[in-house]
């Protein structure tokens, strides 16, 4: 297996009993782009089990962290749960995904739409310094079922706008955007509803969204995925249609369901 390394866990948190993260060593020879994913798997199978994991750290931390579901059956997160620091994990060391934002064409706001653990190439995103120096504006919305799924909340209210880095650009330039479907909250709603509905831009404090002025990246549920794309498409929006070819959106379709 010489295109996997195995990694040493160095943390696990139980974010409730649907969502956990954990942290892991780096290998050094390992480089990615800020929004790419690799393969994630446990040794102890003949032919183990590897499925697609954002990188939730940004690129230059010494480690690298996951943010994952729960599947009581599943094929690997029903064993992946279970894991405890000093385990080991097998991290692929060919980075790839479509969530870069050199496949962006050059704009004014960026918007992150995130539903559940789709939240996790964004986290290394919005530590990203160069981003900030790309767009005026970056609104990263999280949409959840519950008020408990709102993982790394308090990350990216409190931590995130004091960071010593890229606080002050934080505070200048970010916006997060929490959702919740189910439960009475702040902002209540679908993405696609708030959307169309123009009151996410207007919370914002900014106009409709237009391909004029703004780029997206979309990573989510299949099915979130198809319904943001239809809401974008019908304003206008014109997807990236490969890897390294620009446009004014772009969508990860590989994520960890089992």
């Amino acid at each position: 297996m010489a295109k996997v390394a195995l990694e040493n866990v160095l943390s696990v948190h139980h974010w409730n009993d649907k969502l956990f993260s954990f942290k892991t060593t780096r290998d050094q020879s390992l480089r990615f782009r800020n929004g790419e994913f690799v393969m994630v798997g446990l040794p102890g199978e003949k032919k183990p089990i590897l499925r697609a994991y954002s990188i939730a750290s940004p690129n230059y931390e010494e480690h690298l962290e996951f943010f994952s579901i729960k599947v009581p059956d599943g094929e690997l997160t029903s064993r992946l749960q279970k894991i405890q620091p000093g385990d080991s994990v097998y991290v692929s060391r060919k980075p790839t995904g479509t969530l870069v934002a050199d496949d962006l064409k050059p704009g004014k706001h960026l918007f992150l739409f995130s539903t559940g653990t789709g939240l996790a190439p964004f986290l290394s995103i919005v530590y990203d310094l160069d981003i900030y120096d790309r767009f005026e504006k970056v609104v990263l919305f999280h949409g959840v079922r519950r008020v408990e799924d709102l993982a790394y909340r308090e990350l990216l209210e409190d931590q995130l706008p004091n960071n010593p880095y890229i606080g002050e650009l934080v505070k200048q330039k970010f916006v997060y955007y929490p959702a919740v479907t189910r439960e009475p909250f702040t902002n209540q709603g679908r993405l696609t509803d708030l959307i169309r509905s123009g009151r996410l831009c207007a919370d914002i404090g900014i106009p409709q969204l237009n391909p004029e002025t703004d780029r997206a990246m979309l990573c989510g549920s299949p099915s979130m995925l198809e319904e943001t794309q239809q809401v974008l498409n019908e304003l206008g929006f014109e997807i990236s249609p490969h890897m390294g070819v620009q446009g004014d959106y772009v969508i990860e379709r590989a994520f960890a369901e089992s």
